[in-house]
């Protein structure tokens, strides 16, 4: 199982005061987003695989973190507890994962930790309604899609992140059809051909 340094240690300082030399950034080749549903982990396992690098996915590092299982977490201390704990790994994870890294569908929700995505390469993942319905099932082990309704709540969700998903991600990819090598293909052929991002200008 992966796991994520909770202290990382910086680089030491150069002799006479003067900043280290500069290294390669660290933080994940690929972070792949997107709705409930459309395959995160199954496709960053087979990216990850094709590309030579490790895979991690966020909710398996809270899982870690917290020491039981993500519905125990939302049965002990609510939504906003998990949450929380979510934006702390998330973080962590964004600095010290270097292969592909898979988010839960509600972890670009906060603003500071979707600020922190979109500064990596990350890949959104969409799938249509009829995709999602042989995939979420009845909702089990989903706490969000609890209730008697799971599509309905899956739609309800989709809808109001979709639009955050789009500020998060750097690219988006189809994932309702095509398998699982077509799609991971896609995804790195994207990947390797895209140009280096134009650097931001600060005030």
């Amino acid at each position: 199982m992966s796991t994520v340094p909770t202290d990382p240690t910086p680089a030491a300082p150069a002799p006479g005061g003067e900043d280290p030399v500069p290294t390669t950034p660290r933080g994940p080749r690929l972070v792949i987003i997107g709705p409930m549903g459309a395959g995160k982990t199954t496709i960053g396992r087979e990216v990850a695989r094709r590309l030579g690098v490790p895979f991690a996915d966020l909710d398996e590092l809270i899982i870690e973190a917290a020491g039981r299982s993500i519905p125990e977490i939302f049965a002990a201390q609510g939504e906003s507890a998990f949450r929380d704990l979510e934006a702390r790994v998330l973080a962590l994870a964004l600095e010290a994962h270097t292969g592909v890294l898979a988010l839960g569908g509600g972890a670009v929700v906060a603003e500071d930790s979707r600020a922190l995505v979109a500064a990596r390469p990350a890949v959104l993942l969409e799938i249509d309604e009829e995709t999602a319905r042989s995939r979420v099932g009845r909702g089990r082990g989903r706490p969000m899609l609890g209730g008697e309704d799971p599509l309905g709540r899956w739609r309800t969700l989709t809808d109001a992140r979709m639009p955050l998903y789009r500020e998060a991600a750097r690219w988006s990819i189809d994932a309702t059809d095509g398998g699982i090598d077509r799609i991971a293909r896609r995804i790195i052929e994207t990947l390797e051909g895209a140009e280096p991002p134009a650097p931001k200008e600060h005030a």
